[in-house]
């Protein structure tokens, strides 16, 4: 994995807020670190996005702000068009005036920009969060090129810490849980308040703590051979290079380049 800075926090009009001080180049308000690194990570990763492109456009904080930072791209004369992995996402868009295309009538999305949970040296993730990684796959996975967009709490050694969604038929709600219980994960029922949490496809989903997971590959070839089972989080393939917002700039990680 080859690590270069893009840019460092007291570069003129670079958007990381060092201190509490102000974005001077956009006049936005006062930012909280994480916010701002949130931010500059996101913006790097559209400056990638060129004319004529097709944008998959990912779900959560994160990836919100790449929607705005592509909106204001658009807005300066960029010309794109993208598809969206959630239905929050798709609103996002749409406030962002990006013009914003059905999915099932495409086969392939030249880039793909989202947020994760977790990300290891090897660029492996953990996504799910936001509930939306069946989508985020499927698009991530017709990506010619993925991007992951986030701030440095996200870096972890080995996955594990954050638990591991997994979308779920309800049918086999209980199956599938004891099914990953006896794969070693604490597991629970994603609740939205004081109702059950469902996807946008009206699944539910199971918040799944292993800890430290040794085998990432395997433990999902394991989760996938389960039925009922109809999405995992972890992406372990699908991620080609990595914005990483931090305190002093923005690094930029790339897969297998030394």
């Amino acid at each position: 994995m080859a690590h270069e800075v893009v840019a460092h926090a007291d570069d003129p009009g670079h958007s990381i807020a060092q201190n509490g001080a102000a974005d001077v180049a956009t006049d936005r308000p006062l930012e909280d670190d994480v916010t701002a690194q949130k931010r500059a990570a996101a913006c790097a990763a559209v400056a990638e996005i060129e004319d004529g492109m097709l944008v998959g456009l990912g779900t959560g904080t994160t990836a919100n702000f790449a929607i705005v930072a592509l909106g204001e791209r658009v807005a300066a004369g960029l010309k794109v068009t993208s598809v969206a992995t959630s239905l929050a996402a798709a609103r996002a868009a749409e406030s962002a005036s990006l013009e914003v295309l059905p999915f099932d009538t495409l086969a392939r999305v030249d880039l793909a920009i989202d947020g994760a949970d977790e990300l290891d040296p090897q660029l492996r993730a953990i996504k799910g969060r936001g509930g939306a990684m069946l989508r985020e796959k499927i698009v991530a996975a017709a990506a010619t090129r993925m991007i992951v967009v986030i701030d440095a709490r996200k870096l972890v050694t080995d996955l594990g810490t954050a638990p591991l969604p997994v979308e779920v038929l309800p049918f086999a709600a209980r199956f599938v849980s004891d099914r990953i219980e006896h794969l070693g994960a604490s597991v629970s029922l994603r609740m939205a308040d004081d109702t059950l949490y469902r996807t946008d496809q009206d699944n539910i989903i199971l918040d799944c703590r292993f800890g430290p997971i040794d085998d990432p590959q395997a433990l999902a070839s394991a989760l996938s051979a389960i039925p009922g089972l109809l999405g995992h989080g972890l992406f372990l393939d699908e991620v080609d290079a990595a914005y990483v917002g931090r305190s002093d700039g923005v690094a930029r990680l790339t897969r297998g380049a030394s």
